[in-house]
């Protein structure tokens, strides 16, 4: 992966995140007292409860409200209302048609989750600006009755309750969920798996969930005896045994891929886009909308590393090259991207991410909203539709840690900005988690749904281990400030291959944050990122200097050494020492 410096002025974002599990009652003053809504007979069986999450930032707030039918019936229609004590104000909102009269928010159900079966759930999300304190709401109602967790009806249901709560089932083709991961088992690559069960240890990580990387034309069928597309999907259908299953696969074959490196080169040259449309993106299309897998829930993370070398790798830019040139003026990127979406989009159970580089890449301003209007340009390329994106990764086989703890953008040192930091160097994100919810924002901007949901790699970027510090650094200067405190223990944030001091992250799960999808082991623990030297290979890919431990840099990482660890194979091989200091240096600790 690569960056470019951009230097501007100062904005928000140091997100927290609290929770409360409200059963939506009325609370009434008094030790223990509870005040129940009186409500219509008509609407008496229906019952609820909500669950209200914030990721604050002192001057604003997204909150992720999850309304659960805890009745017996469906709700047909669902509006959702609650007041604040505060001046909260909405600024605008997804899942969901969002309103504010006053202190009262009101949330009606969109077209496509109108409907809450038993025991289902919709979360729709809202963002906020406030001053002073941000209390939470202390009651809620759907359809003016109170949530209470329970029902009180006054006349007899029409048909008996059932004994045993009603089985979680698959959406058939053609009805998408809002969050493909959410209530779904994650695959387990049993390639992956049998590799780390052989290193010493390995077996502590080793029915982890990691991502299936379509890298070129022979991984369809399967490389050697390896398992192709197909073999993938049929142990998947083993691994759901009849309930809810995600999968993941990258689909990485652009022609003329990752310009501005050598280690990740493929095998398409830059004018063979025919080639990819017809030997590559049509054949994945085919298997996927298979209907054997129609119960599957099947992800994809189309073409990381390209459309973000468009914005950044020019030669308008200091870092450009040659190879980004000629991709963006023959479009092969933009149409490729497009023509992806276009055949994937349509299948019914098929979720289409897109790359969009980390918060050390993207995150400056000349950076930013560029990407953002470039990523919408590739969605409605070669017949295809914003639509067909449910969502964008970040952070992809990348090392940018998720949440740094101990300074934001907003700390100064004696009066000097930590924007104005050696290692922040004028970015607006300090890690990935801000960098996501902060570009979802930017991506509804330029049209993408209200709902789209942010994945984060989250396979790498532990930082744990003896060098993982336990506070803020000393307010000496500024960069001893963020130096002492940041957890991201890299020697540049530019530096992207095989890192020296890396640990796994947070493990794979669904919802985790306002926003959020899922946290993903996108780029699976022990495969290379490139080789540390020169090595022939029958694969397109080329040695590239930063993965060499002995380079002094270049102007993408301000010529500082690579930090990449000796000894590694071409990318995608395994690399045992690099597994092993993954593990040892886990955060969470295994």
């Amino acid at each position: 992966m690569s960056r470019e410096i951009t230097r501007t002025t100062a904005p928000p974002a140091r997100r927290r995140r609290t929770a409360l599990l409200a059963a939506c009652s009325l609370l009434a003053t008094g030790a223990g007292a509870v005040a129940v809504m009186q409500t219509p007979a008509a609407a008496a069986a229906l019952a609820c409860n909500v669950d209200y999450q914030v990721s604050d930032w002192g001057s604003g707030f997204t909150t992720t409200v999850t309304i659960k039918n805890t009745g017996t019936a469906a709700i047909d229609g669902w509006t959702l209302t609650y007041d604040y004590a505060g001046n909260q104000k909405l600024s605008g909102g997804w899942g969901g048609v969002w309103s504010q009269s006053g202190k009262t928010v009101s949330v009606k159900n969109a077209d496509w989750n109108k409907t809450l079966a038993a025991g289902a759930t919709a979360a729709p999300g809202g963002q906020f600006t406030y001053s002073g304190t941000n209390a939470k709401p202390v009651s809620f109602a759907v359809n003016g009755v109170a949530c209470n967790g329970g029902t009180t009806p006054t006349d007899p249901p029409t048909t008996p309750p059932p004994t045993t709560p009603p089985p979680t089932t698959p959406p058939p083709t053609g009805s998408k969920v809002d969050n493909p991961f959410q209530g779904a088992k994650l695959y387990v690559n049993p390639e992956w798996k049998a590799k780390a069960e052989a290193e010493p240890g390995g077996s502590r990580i080793s029915d982890t969930s990691t991502s299936v990387w379509l890298d070129r034309i022979a991984a369809i069928e399967g490389v050697g005896t390896g398992m192709g597309l197909r073999d993938h999907l049929d142990e998947a259908l083993k691994q759901a045994n009849g309930e809810p299953l995600a999968i993941n696969f990258v689909v990485y074959n652009l022609p003329g891929r990752d310009c501005a490196a050598l280690a990740s080169n493929g095998e398409l040259k830059a004018d063979e886009l025919p080639r990819y449309k017809s030997e590559f993106i049509d054949p994945i299309a085919a298997a996927l909308a298979d209907p054997k897998y129609a119960s599957l829930r099947i992800t994809t993370v189309i073409e990381i590393d390209s459309l973000p070398n468009l914005v950044t790798n020019i030669s308008s830019r200091p870092t450009g090259t040659p190879q980004c040139d000629v991709m963006k003026q023959n479009g092969n990127y933009v149409k490729g991207v497009g023509y992806a979406l276009a055949k994937l989009g349509p299948i019914g159970n098929v979720y289409n991410y897109i790359d969009a580089g980390h918060h050390g890449w993207l995150g400056w301003d000349d950076n930013f909203g560029p990407s953002a209007d470039l990523f919408a340009e590739a969605a409605k390329a070669e017949g295809s539709k914003l639509e067909y994106v449910t969502g964008f990764i970040t952070n992809t086989a990348n090392y940018g840690i998720l949440k740094e703890p101990f300074y934001t953008i907003n700390d100064s040192v004696n009066g000097t900005s930590v924007r104005q930091s050696k290692w922040v160097d004028w970015n607006r994100y300090v890690d990935e988690l801000s960098y996501a919810q902060g570009f979802r924002q930017r991506l509804v901007q330029a049209g993408f749904a209200s709902n789209i949901g942010m994945l984060i790699d989250t396979s790498r970027n532990g930082w744990g281990g003896t060098a993982r510090p336990t506070g803020p650094g000393a307010q000496t200067s500024v960069d001893t400030y963020v130096n002492g405190g940041r957890l991201d223990r890299r020697i540049h944030l530019g530096n992207w291959c095989n890192q020296a001091g890396a640990g796994l992250g947070e493990r794979p799960k669904a919802a985790p944050e306002a926003g959020i999808d899922a946290y993903l082991w996108v780029k699976p623990p022990g495969e290379s990122d490139g080789a540390s030297k020169e090595i022939p290979n029958d694969e397109g890919k080329g040695f590239d200097r930063m993965c060499d431990p002995t380079y002094t840099g270049n102007a993408r990482n301000g010529n500082s050494m690579s930090g990449s660890l000796g000894d590694a194979p071409i990318s995608g091989h395994w690399f045992s020492a690099q597994f092993q200091e993954l593990m040892k240096n886990a955060h969470p600790a295994l």
